[in-house]
């Protein structure tokens, strides 16, 4: 029984590579720095140190093209894993290649094909256009003439702010601010983007409009093997082929968004029912198919908000879905439960270890 508890965080922590030429390979990969002391500290102790753990032993293989996740609170080490791969920082322990090509040692090549997306604003002119933006930045990108006209055409195009392209940066909204930047790092024409909580400071309407911009410009047609760096999970579930669980430093978990959506965020979902639903749940719970009685809660007209957490996939909660049908019950919603990140990395965490009594 312990084996087949611990056997989904055993495989997610694996991290197969199974289809296309791996892009990003780490290898143990470490990074300390040295921990922060009083006055009072250095002057009693001059010569202790102590440092913290940024990154402990990450392995971890990224594909061509693929839409890659990671997923962690402040603090997991996902920043640090960008600037070790951006070869700001230096790692202590391990490997880390793209494309072949060592971070360490091969560094200036690595700037080549990759591009670090910052989400700071301050990083633009403010006084400038976005036109004008660009422009500046194509020509310290090394290029001039009408190749600065045509590559800055083509990716106001392809972010969508062409018809904004002569305001000021000042004026502009947050959401059309981060993809400037991101077509600012589209300039060099990197093959390997990273994207550090680009999400962040929008709106709930600007953040799923750039969510479905970086789905399906940036890995679909533009090709971009495209690094995420959230704390939130649903859009590490809703927008990665895989997402990497990272907490205080250690890689937990790796799977796709199906895997970590139904092994760990646990296959809870909620309906919004009326009539006799009652013996359609006893049915199903009888059946297997879910895993508990379902918690029920009253609402308005009539309806009931339940519970059910669904002992399988997306093919079993469209049987569930299907038997609520079949038994006269009308559903007006029914949806996925979203999972909290502490729950999820307590959940890993749970399954890694193993029950008291394995």
């Amino acid at each position: 029984m312990s084996l087949l508890v611990t056997s989904l965080a055993t495989d997610l922590t694996r991290a197969p590579v199974s289809h296309g030429e791996v892009v990003i390979h780490l290898e143990r990969l470490g990074k300390r720095f040295p921990s922060r002391r009083s006055w009072l500290q250095t002057f009693r102790h001059p010569f202790q140190r102590s440092s913290t753990v940024a990154l402990q032993e990450v392995t971890c293989d990224i594909r061509r093209g693929e839409f890659f996740g990671l997923l962690g609170a402040n603090g997991a080490g996902k920043t640090t894993l960008f600037k070790v791969l951006a070869t700001l920082v230096i790692p202590d322990d391990g490997v880390a290649t793209v494309e072949g090509l060592d971070v360490v040692r091969q560094a200036d090549a690595v700037r080549r094909i990759l591009a670090p997306v910052i989400t700071d604003e301050r990083s633009l002119h403010w006084r400038l256009s976005a036109r004008e933006n660009l422009a500046l930045y194509a020509r310290l990108q090394g290029l001039s003439g009408r190749q600065v006209q045509s590559r800055v055409n083509e990716v106001l195009h392809v972010v969508g702010l062409e018809p904004a392209h002569r305001t000021i940066v000042g004026a502009l909204s947050s959401g059309m601010k981060q993809r400037l930047l991101i077509a600012r790092a589209l300039l060099a024409q990197p093959r390997v983007l990273l994207l550090d909580e680009p999400t962040r400071s929008l709106d709930p309407l600007s953040a799923r409009s750039l969510r479905a911009f970086l789905r399906d410009e940036l890995s679909a047609r533009q090709g971009c093997t495209v690094l995420l760096a959230t704390h939130n999970t649903e859009e590490a579930l809703e927008l990665c082929d895989r997402v990497a669980v990272l907490d205080r430093g250690h890689c937990l978990a790796i799977g796709t968004a199906e895997e970590l959506g139904r092994g760990l965020a646990g296959g809870r979902y909620r309906a919004w029912v009326k009539g006799p639903w009652q013996p359609a749940t006893s049915a199903l719970l009888a059946a297997g198919a879910i895993r508990e009685a379902p918690t029920q809660r009253p609402e308005a007209d009539g309806w009931t908000r339940i519970e059910l957490r669904i002992a399988g996939g997306l093919d079993v909660a469209a049987e569930v879905l299907g038997a609520l049908a079949r038994e006269q019950v009308q559903v007006a919603r029914f949806e996925r439960e979203g999972v909290a990140l502490a729950d999820l990395i307590a959940r890993v965490v749970e399954r890694r270890q193993g029950p008291p009594d394995a």
